[in-house]
């Protein structure tokens, strides 16, 4: 059977060329609705429907004729009525075999560089042809190929159907397009560079029109921008990109990186967000004739001579193969302007996008607590802000570039599963029969035993084989939360196996840990070699030391604080009120770093609203600890550790140079903390807070042990 093909939605041709000029406003109106048995004098029902307009500013404004049941129905015939009036061609199906994806792809390029009316489309990569064409001399009209996997998303996937090795080596997709425009017909390449340009002049209307259409740059321009060294031992660091008239502005990235000119210099995907233009540029690793790039080359060389040239932290960012130095930065064309779209990157930048890919990363950040928030040990859903565990869980994968994660929930009756644990194997049967009648004829008994829940959870690699596994033999109420739990438990593994460095291999060898989790270790660092060269430490040269998986304890009851925190500057009458074990406290905190050699004080976050609750380990264990020592309406400071130096430039509002230098031993971090309000605990959260098993849970297990002595084979009616 042929594998469906994909197209796009109308509604998503509009955003390729419109972006977010494209406005859609849906309104809602009541429509009646015919009666089922007409003659009956019925009131008469009306129901919900939807109408959209749709306004791309300067160009048109479309509604649509008639009424839908759903919004997005609306939306997209809205769209379609626009793609209709403005004449746009609905894009091919995406091929099927690499064959035919080798010929769309040749027919691609050709038409960038000899159909007459692409200089005057909303391509981006026409912006990058319209400061060509502002040159004199040889470099008229010439681009970089690098330009073209920039701004083609559909090169990008016909390069993959060709050989799907192309969506992580950057240097396969140029080897490809640099092959394909040799066959293309109009187009010309060099044989001793990575230039590509039409074998025609364009005719004067066409470029006066692009020239029109994309405006040059009047004023120069500094970017801001993170240069990434290939060798871990080297630091990140800030430079500026100067953008002048004319000038392309890969020309400067390529003078940074000390390449060639910039046809040499090559593109990854965007990093990050995908509305945004954040990208490595790293130089193409030498080949000593441009003319013999080819697929058999750039695998033979990918897999011998160029690993020691990969720059680790690039790679790992943006699960692409990067060669040498690297620099971050945010400018590009977009469909969404006909100007160059700049925005700066700093080195918080970097450090927030090493910290998303973390596992309680995303967490932290949604909280805009990146120095205190914690991943809470335990999930209830009146307590738990931000993004669910399970949403956590499935972006840390994405992040990795892992499977989906896998839930399993299951089931269980619990009247059953209780009794039969507690009674003896010759009684098993007669009880197990008798119970299950009297639990099928009494509804009261159903609902003191309502049926649980359980959760396993599987992590697969990107090829489907199974790393990890969690199952546990506690069960929940509510399916919902034994997802959830699940997810975290699998989150608070990951977190602290990221948090242990040095430790050697040879611990991931276990079958099985206590805690229900089974590690498979030969896929787990296949999977995580990138990462653990980025976040752990190697020892002696042994590549298989690494993080350690599976041995460290995976009790996620709160743990006492090994020491309170020692108070200063108590400010605030005693209001008699303190937060207590269960209880949600509202602060506001400020955290600076003081270098002690400069005696320089740095502002690194501000929070004036931030909610936990208290025992859950949702925040680091300092501030809890000066949150229980305060009441309502006091406020006091202290001084923690430097526990992580990248986690405090992530967490820097302005980094200057004195703070991209920082070390741990030079600083600490003060912080100042006021408790602004306590909201006690509901009586089920204070019944699991301070019960262990909870109370409801002890009162079945009585009730079972009472049955058990009687030795009673009928329950009461």
């Amino acid at each position: 059977m042929p594998t469906a093909t994909a197209t796009a939605t109308p509604k998503a041709v509009i955003h390729q060329r419109y972006g977010a000029k494209a406005v859609y406003r849906v309104d809602e109106v009541r429509e009646a609705v015919d009666g089922v048995c007409p003659g009956l004098a019925l009131p008469q029902s009306t129901r919900c429907v939807y109408r959209c307009q749709l306004d791309i500013p300067g160009v048109l404004s479309v509604s649509t004729p008639g009424t839908f049941v759903r919004k997005k129905d609306a939306e997209q015939a809205a769209a379609q009525i626009a793609i209709e009036k403005l004449g746009i061609q609905p894009t091919s199906n995406i091929p099927n075999t690499p064959e035919e994806a080798w010929e769309e792809l040749i027919s691609r390029i050709s038409y960038f560089f000899t159909d007459e009316n692409f200089p005057t489309s909303s391509h981006p990569l026409v912006g990058h042809l319209s400061v060509t064409l502002r040159r004199t001399g040889d470099f008229l009209g010439k681009i970089p190929i690098s330009a073209i996997v920039a701004c083609d998303v559909k090169v990008q996937t016909l390069c993959k159907i060709i050989d799907p090795k192309a969506e992580f080596d950057p240097l396969l997709v140029l080897s490809m397009i640099y092959n394909a425009a040799k066959q293309s017909p109009g187009v010309s390449v060099s044989n001793r560079n990575f230039w590509i340009q039409s074998q025609r002049p364009y005719s004067s209307e066409a470029v006066d029109l692009a020239l029109q259409c994309w405006s040059g740059i009047s004023d120069p321009i500094r970017v801001e921008a993170v240069l990434i060294p290939c060798a871990m031992e080297d630091e990140p660091k800030m430079v500026s990109l100067n953008i002048s008239e004319n000038e392309h502005y890969m020309g400067d990235i390529a003078l940074k990186l000390s390449a060639t000119d910039s046809s040499h210099v090559l593109v990854s995907r965007t990093v990050d967000k995908a509305s945004s233009e954040m990208r490595f540029y790293f130089p193409a690793p030498d080949v000593q004739f441009v003319s013999d790039l080819s697929k058999q080359l750039v695998d033979d060389r990918g897999d011998r001579n160029m690993n020691c040239v990969i720059n680790k932290r690039a790679s790992y960012i943006s699960g692409q193969t990067i060669y040498g130095d690297a620099v971050l930065a945010n400018v590009g064309y977009t469909r969404r302007d006909t100007e160059l779209q700049t925005d700066h990157v700093n080195l918080c930048t970097y450090y927030r996008i090493l910290l998303r890919k973390l596992p309680d990363g995303i967490y932290k950040i949604s909280k805009d607590s990146i120095l205190v928030a914690e991943l809470p040990c335990v999930y209830t859903r009146t307590s738990w802000k931000g993004p669910s565990p399970r949403d956590l869980l499935c972006s840390f994968c994405r992040l990795q570039r892992l499977s989906e994660p896998y839930f399993a929930a299951n089931r269980v009756s619990a009247s059953c599963n209780v009794l039969g644990s507690a009674v003896g194997s010759e009684e098993m049967g007669s009880l197990k029969a008798t119970a299950g009648n009297q639990c099928a004829n009494d509804g009261r008994i159903a609902k003191e035993n309502p049926d649980m829940f359980k959760c396993s959870v599987k992590i697969y690699s990107k090829k489907r084989d199974l790393l990890l596994e969690y199952s546990t033999d506690y069960s929940w109420s509510k399916e919902t939360d034994a997802i959830q739990n699940s997810a975290l438990k699998v989150l608070i593994w990951f977190n602290r196996y990221f948090k242990q460095l040095n430790t050697p291999v040879e611990k991931l060898y276990l079958p099985k840990s206590t805690d229900g989790f089974t590690i498979y270790p030969n896929i787990f660092l296949q999977e995580f070699a990138m990462c653990l060269s980025v976040y752990g430490k190697t020892s002696g040269g042994d590549s298989r030391t690494c993080s350690a998986v599976g041995y460290f304890s995976m009790d996620t009851s709160y743990q006492q604080l090994e020491s309170s925190a020692f108070l200063t500057d108590i400010d605030g009458q005693d209001s008699g009120v303190f937060p207590s074990h269960g209880s949600l406290a509202c602060i506001s905190y400020s955290a600076h770093l003081f270098m002690k050699d400069s005696r320089k004080r740095y502002l690194l976050e501000v929070n004036n609203e931030f909610e936990f609750e208290i025992g859950a380990g949702a925040v680091r264990n300092q501030l809890e600890s000066c949150a229980t020592q305060l009441s309502v309406n006091q406020s006091a400071c202290f001084v923690d550790q430097l526990s992580d130096r990248d986690l405090s430039l992530a967490a820097a509002c302005e980094l200057s140079l004195d703070l991209s230098k920082i070390c741990r031993d030079s600083c600490v971090l003060e912080f100042s903390v006021k408790v602004l309000q306590v909201t006690e605990p509901l009586e089920d959260r204070m019944e699991k807070a301070l019960f262990n098993p909870p109370l409801s849970k002890q009162r079945v297990e009585f009730a079972v042990r009472h049955i058990n002595q009687l030795h009673a084979t009928t329950l009461p009616s």
